[in-house]
């Protein structure tokens, strides 16, 4: 039943049902129109029938009574009439949708019947409608969900290709056919075409000879695909190759066989059998190929006007032959050149002093020179049946001339290890006669190796003689703190020492190339300018006279230092230079004067410092702190929040300032010498507990636990307790620097007869060793963590005030786990004056 009726009985029953309505509501409109007619004359008559014996009310109800009869008499009539119809309408639906139900029955068997599947899209719904059933061949594990996750179950290239086709079918409506590839290797049809708006996909299973059909299809594909691949690396080879049929005519030839027979193009060859070999050489091919079909061997064959030699291989079958032709005219030439030249290379070893063997792939002798024969004293006809390595070394073993070995197997296993080495290897053999042999193995590269054992027990001898003079001869010259240069008669240098690089900056890559005086002297005249030293030493060393002489001086270069020079003439014609720097000695004086003026400028230096810092930063500091507090009493006036705030930060930024300005005096103080301690009896626990009261607020700021282990009656101490305390405050406020939220911090206290031991220790991040020297140096701070770094002036201060007291100062730190400060002050202090302190 077509979609469209459906649509009109729709419309249809809706129009009978507003119709049925309106009759309604007509049929209510007249019959009460009736019922006022009637009541209103009912009204007019009555004061007529007042008199008359006729009862009004009566006559009014008989009316009412009358209109609503005669309304539900007309209501009846009409409501059979809309009932009838309505029955005949749902009787008529019922039997169309019957119909149209048996017609989508039909339409379901008839694609049920079919082997294929109809995938329809209707506008850009992204999931199809299915209809038909999955092939037989096909099966897939998620069922009609996957279907259209294609690549889950086709090839890729199908896959690829049926995606492209569905996109330009939804897009455009083109219409398309192929063949599909599954990945169990059915054959399936897909075809698209629209219809009314929709897209429609159909899978059909290629089944039996069509399904053969397709199969044969892409199979001789594919062999044209691999013929056309083949016959391309073929025509890429630089040798000829053919192929003929079974009646052994030419179909195919490479361009190198074009080449060789000098013809135009392929097609020239194929249709005129140009051939490449002669009629004696086919005949032979023929009558020498092997029972399996194949010929494989060396022919001369005349190509591109040359007669060259070629490798021929060519392979029969019943379906024809191919071949194929490799030039080795050149392997020929150096095979022969390679044979000539073995030849005269055994002439020569075998007149060689040196003992020479060469043995082959399967580790037997092939060749060995008269002084081989005599170092190991072997017998000839031994030699003559070509023994293996290993038969021979046991043969010297036994005979006690190889070195002694405590493993004898393992040692000759690994010395037979030298077949598999690529590269040549160098033993070194301690006879038990006293001799020493350097064995040299080199391994040819087609199998096989080549010894030669050099005798160099005189040259070992010797030249350990040599090398012991010569270290003696070099430890000398190095560690001389004289500046050595010896020159040969050409002028060159041939040796030198440390202390020459050191004195004159010359670098150790232009030592090694042996300059000549006369470079040495160029690179030298940044240091003497235009002086004539350096000519007159170079005069000196290059000159040809008889009688040289000694030369001794001193020369002043342009850096301020001062040399002293020797030249000696060496009997072999050489000169031996030594310079010495005097500079040290010759501004010792000056240094001194120098001294004192900086000592007394450095003096008055301090003095005008501590009054800047006193007088031009502390007193406008103090102004602006006192300020800053005015501003921030309720008495002077309200401030907002944000004023409030800016106080707050006004006031701890200059109290920071304030404490640096007073750590910069008190280490100005220090160097000044004028730092005078206060000594007095010192409540030590007393002391302890004042430093930690200043810096409870930083300890529940940084939530860390400071821990104090003070033993009983630990009495008291001279000292200065104001400086006492600010020892302990930068010691105790550094070791919370450091120290990670939630950390501990002990302080701990020990007394014994002469001293007091104070002890800070934290668990924080620690200091690394290279940094251990230089915590107590001035301005050097390193961060902690998330903390900021300071300006590295408490550590210093407290090294001051501690040397002051003439007591010490130790820190010890591990990366990860710490760090520990002790502090020693003695009971009695002897106060130190500025040059202890120093």
């Amino acid at each position: 039943m077509p979609a469209s009726w459906h649509k009109h009985a729709r419309v249809n029953v809706l129009w009978r049902r507003r119709f049925r309505l309106v009759l309604n509501l007509m049929g209510v409109a007249v019959f009460a129109l009736l019922g006022a007619a009637g009541f209103s004359q009912a009204m007019d008559i009555l004061p007529a029938l007042s008199g008359s014996s006729v009862d009004a009310f009566k006559v009014v109800w008989v009316a009412a009574t009358a209109g609503i009869a005669l309304y539900a008499v007309a209501a009846s009539v009409v409501l059979v009439r809309i009932r009838r119809n309505d029955s005949l309408s749902i009787l008529q639906l019922r039997q169309d949708r019957a119909d149209a139900m048996a017609r989508i029955d039909r339409l379901e068997s008839l694609l049920e019947t079919e082997d294929s599947l109809l995938l329809v899209w209707d506008g850009e719904a992204k999931h199809p409608g299915v209809a038909g059933h999955l092939p037989e061949n096909l099966e897939l594990a998620g069922g009609l969900s996957q279907l259209v996750e294609f690549e889950t179950w086709l090839d890729v290239k199908s896959a690829e290709a049926l995606r492209a086709f569905l996109e330009h079918l939804r897009g455009h409506g083109e219409v398309f056919r192929l063949t599909l590839t599954t990945t169990d290797g059915v054959y399936l049809e897909a075809s698209g075409h629209t219809a009314g708006g929709l897209a429609v996909l159909r899978l059909r299973d290629l089944t039996g000879d069509r399904q053969l059909s397709a199969r044969l299809a892409e199979q001789n594909k594919e062999l044209r695909e691999q013929i056309s691949s083949l016959h391309s690396l073929l025509d890429a080879l630089p040798g000829p190759a053919w192929q003929r049929d079974n009646h052994g005519q030419l179909v195919w030839v490479n361009s190198a066989y074009v080449d060789a027979v000098e013809a135009e193009s392929t097609r020239t060859v194929v249709e005129e059998q140009v051939e490449l070999l002669e009629a004696k050489g086919r005949n032979k091919l023929n009558m020498m190929r092997q029972t399996d079909g194949v010929y494989h061997s060396p022919m001369p064959v005349v190509a591109a006007g040359e007669r060259r030699v070629f490798e021929l291989t060519d392979v029969n079958s019943e379906h024809g032959n191919a071949g194929l032709a490799q030039d080795i005219s050149e392997l020929e030439r150096v095979q022969g050149q390679l044979r000539r030249t073995l030849e005269s290379h055994t002439r020569t070893l075998d007149q060689l002093q040196t003992p020479v063997a060469v043995f082959g792939a399967d580790h037997r002798l092939q060749f060995y020179n008269a002084a081989y024969r005599s170092l190991w004293d072997i017998d000839q006809s031994f030699l003559e049946t070509k023994p293996e390595e290993g038969e021979l070394l046991d043969a010297l073993r036994a005979a006690r001339k190889l070195p002694e070995q405590a493993d004898y197997r393992g040692w000759r296993n690994k010395h037979l290890e030298c077949y598999h080495a690529l590269d040549a290897q160098a033993y070194w053999w301690h006879l038990p006669d006293g001799r020493t042999l350097r064995v040299i193995a080199s391994p040819h590269p087609q199998g096989g190796v080549t010894y030669f054992y050099e005798n160099v027990t005189e040259q070992l001898d010797l030249e350990s003689r040599f090398n012991a003079l010569t270290r003696v001869q070099r430890e000398t010259l190095d560690h001389l703190t004289e500046a050595v240069a010896v020159f040969g008669s050409n002028g060159r240098m041939r040796l030198s020492n440390p202390a020459f690089a050191e004195v004159w900056g010359l670098s150790q890559e232009f030592l090694e190339a042996d300059p000549h005086v006369n470079d040495l002297l160029d690179t030298c005249k940044e240091l003497m300018g235009e002086s004539d030293r350096w000519q007159e030493l170079a005069r000196g060393v290059t000159g040809l006279s008889d009688n040289r002489t000694s030369v001794s001086g001193r020369m002043e270069r342009i850096d301020g230092s001062v040399i002293d020079y020797v030249t000696v003439p060496l009997p072999d014609g050489g000169t031996l230079l030594t310079f010495v720097n005097v500079t040290d000695t010759v501004n010792v004086e000056r240094a001194l004067h120098a001294t004192n003026d900086a000592l007394q400028e450095a003096d008055q230096l301090k003095n005008a410092f501590i009054q800047h810092v006193s007088y031009e930063l502390r007193s406008p500091l103090t102004t602006i702190i006192g300020f800053a507090q005015l501003l921030g009493d309720a008495k002077f006036g309200d401030l907002s929040p944000k004023q409030e705030e800016y106080t707050d930060y006004i006031l701890s930024s200059s109290s920071a300032l304030l404490h640096i300005i007073n750590d910069i005096l008190d280490l100005a103080t220090v160097d000044a010498g004028i730092m005078e301690l206060e000594i007095s009896e010192v409540d030590v626990a007393q002391t302890v507990s004042e430093a930690v009261e200043g810096l409870k607020d930083r300890l529940v700021e940084s939530d860390i636990t400071l821990r104090t282990h003070m033993p009983e009656g630990i009495g008291h101490l001279k000292a200065d307790e104001r400086r006492l305390r600010q020892v302990l405050f930068n010691l105790l406020s550094n070791a919370i620097s450091y120290s990670d939220k939630g950390g501990l911090v002990d302080i701990s206290c020990q007394r014994d007869e002469s001293e007091i031991r104070f002890r800070i220790k934290d668990h924080g991040a620690g200091i690394p060793q290279e940094m251990l020297d230089q915590v107590f140096s001035r301005f050097v701070g390193r961060g902690a963590g998330g903390n900021r770094q300071g300006v590295g002036l408490g550590l210093s201060i407290v090294k001051s005030f501690v040397e002051l007291h003439g007591g010490t100062v130790d820190i010890s730190s591990a990366e990860g786990q710490g760090t520990t400060v002790d502090c020693t002050f003695p009971l009695e202090p002897h106060v130190h004056s500025l040059e202890a302190a120093e």
